[in-house]
C-alpha cells in the first residue's frame, strides 16, 4: 500500500483553469466518493481551496490508480476544460513524495503566499470530510495527523506568519499604493465566510471604517457585530459601492457579483480611486471592471504573480528544516512499520516450533521433575530467541539504507514464512 497524490495548483496552472474546477462542499463529497469507489483505492479524501485542488488516496498499485484519479479530478472541468487540455496542468506524487507534498503544503511552504495560515485548516478540513465519509483510514489518518504537526510546528517554531503575510494583508498592501493608508477609509467587504471574516478583521483593525454585506443578512450581521462594523444586505450594494474606497469579494458565489455596468452607475461623479480585492474562486468581480477609469482589480493572478515571492527568507528556510526533518522522521517510522508483520510472523512461527519440540520432547520423558522441566523449557525458549535476535534486530536496521532490496521480503522467504501470516499481522494492525 502507498500513498498517491493527484493535484493541480497555482503552480501549474492558471486562475482561469482553476476556477473550472470549483468545488463546493457537495463537490468535494461527491468527488471523494467517486475516488473511494476505484477499483485499486482504499482511503481517499480531497483538499479543495481557491487555488489548489488535491486527491490523496491510499492504492494498492501506482498504474491503474493515477489514471483513474486523474480521470476523475479532470471530469470536474468538462466540458468547459477537455481532459486533454486539463492533464498537462496535473501533478502526481507517490510514496514519499506524497509524504512530502503533504507536509509542505500544510507547512504553507506551497501556498500562493507562502507562510499563509488558512491552509492549515484547509488541511484539517480534508482529514474531518474524509472521516464523516468514512473513507479515510489508518494511513491517512496518519499522515494528515503529522501534517497537520508539521503546520503547527512550522508557525509556533519560526515567525513564518510575519514573514509572509495572509492573501488578504498582501492584497490590501497593493490597495494602499492606489487608495493610500487604509485608516478611515470606507471598505466594504462581502460575503460572510472564513476569508471575508479574515478580511473584516484586518482591515478593523488597520482602522478602516468597514462594511459587511451578505445575501443572508443575518450571517452579515453576526461578523459585523464581531468588529464594531456595518451590517448591510447584498441589495444594498450599489448604495455602498458610490462611495467605498476598497471592496474586498470573497463570496462563493458560482457567477459574478459586480459588474462593469453596476459599478459605472454607481461611481457616477465620483473621481475617487476604488479598489478592488478579488478574493473568490470563480472571480466574483467583472474583469471589465477595471478598465473603468480610476478603478482597480486585484485579484488572484495578480497576488500569484507579484507575491509568490515574499519577503522573510531566513524563516522561510527555518520552516524548510523542519519540513525536511518531519519528513525523515516519517518515513524512517513508515519503514520500521513496514517490516514488524513479517518479524512478529517470523517470531509466531518459532513460538509455535518451540512449543511442539517441547510438547514432543516432554512426551518422550514423562518422569521428568518439574524442575528439570522448566529448566530444559527456557533452554530451548532462550535458544530461539537468540538465533532470531540478530535477523530481526539487522531487518529493521537496514529497510532504512538506500536501495531496492526488500528486506522484509528476503527475511519471509529465508524462513518460508506463508503470506497469509504476514498478512494476517498486517490487517490486525490496521483493524486492531
Amino acid at each position: 500500500m502507498s500513498i498517491l497524490v493527484v493535484g493541480i495548483s497555482h503552480r501549474t496552472a492558471s486562475v482561469d483553469v482553476l476556477e473550472q474546477l470549483t468545488l463546493d462542499h457537495n463537490g468535494v463529497e461527491k468527488l471523494i466518493a467517486d475516488v473511494a469507489a476505484c477499483e485499486h483505492v482504499t482511503e481517499a479524501t480531497v483538499i479543495a481551496t481557491c487555488n489548489r485542488l488535491e486527491i490523496y488516496a491510499e492504492v494498492e498499485r501506482f498504474h491503474g490508480s493515477v489514471e483513474e484519479l486523474s480521470r476523475l479530478l479532470c471530469e470536474r472541468g468538462a466540458p468547459v476544460r477537455p481532459t486533454e487540455e486539463l492533464l498537462p496542468n496535473l501533478y502526481v506524487h507517490y510514496g514519499d513524495g506524497a509524504v512530502s507534498h503533504l507536509f509542505h503544503v500544510a507547512s504553507g511552504l506551497d501556498s500562493m503566499v507562502v507562510g499563509e495560515g488558512q491552509i492549515l485548516g484547509q488541511t484539517r478540513d480534508a482529514l474531518r470530510q474524509g472521516q464523516e465519509a468514512g473513507t479515510v483510514g489508518p494511513a491517512l489518518n496518519t499522515l494528515f495527523q503529522q501534517a497537520l504537526r508539521v503546520g503547527k510546528r512550522s508557525h509556533a517554531e519560526t515567525e513564518i506568519d510575519r514573514a509572509a503575510p495572509s492573501m488578504v494583508t498582501a492584497a490590501l498592501d497593493l490597495a494602499v499604493v492606489e487608495v493610500g493608508a487604509i485608516s478611515g477609509k470606507q471598505v466594504a467587504v462581502v460575503g460572510a465566510g472564513t476569508m471575508a471574516g479574515l478580511a473584516t478583521a484586518t482591515v478593523a483593525r488597520l482602522g478602516a471604517r468597514t462594511t459587511v454585506l451578505n445575501r443572508t443578512f443575518e450571517h452579515a450581521e453576526r461578523l459585523a457585530h464581531d468588529y464594531q462594523a456595518r451590517a448591510l444586505p447584498l441589495a444594498e450594494l450599489d448604495a455602498v459601492l458610490a462611495t467605498a474606497d476598497v471592496v474586498i469579494s470573497c463570496t462563493g458565489a458560482a457567477g459574478t457579483v459586480v459588474t462593469a455596468d453596476q459599478v459605472a452607475d454607481a461611481r457616477a461623479g465620483n473621481d475617487a480611486p476604488l479598489a478592488f480585492i478579488d478574493l473568490a474562486l470563480p472571480r466574483d468581480i467583472d474583469e471589465a471592471v477595471e478598465a473603468l477609469p480610476g478603478v482597480t482589480v486585484i485579484g488572484l493572478r495578480r497576488l500569484s504573480g507579484e507575491l509568490a515571492d515574499s519577503d522573510g527568507a531566513r524563516e522561510v528556510a527555518g520552516v524548510r528544516a523542519i519540513v525536511s526533518e518531519e519528513i525523515a522522521a516519517f518515513s524512517h517510522a513508515r519503514r520500521q512499520a513496514s517490516v514488524t508483520p513479517t518479524v512478529v510472523a517470523l517470531r509466531t512461527m518459532a513460538t509455535g516450533v518451540v512449543d511442539a519440540e517441547i510438547e514432543r520432547l516432554l512426551g518422550r520423558l514423562p518422569d521428568l521433575d518439574p524442575t528439570a522441566r522448566a529448566e530444559v523449557e527456557m533452554a530451548v525458549r532462550r535458544v530461539a530467541d537468540k538465533l532470531l535476535h540478530q535477523p530481526t534486530t539487522r531487518v529493521k536496521e537496514l529497510v532504512n539504507e538506500a536501495g531496492t532490496v526488500s528486506y522484509a521480503t528476503a527475511l519471509a522467504e529465508l524462513f518460508a514464512l506463508a503470506p497469509e501470516a504476514v498478512d494476517a499481522v498486517t490487517s490486525v494492525e490496521r483493524h486492531p
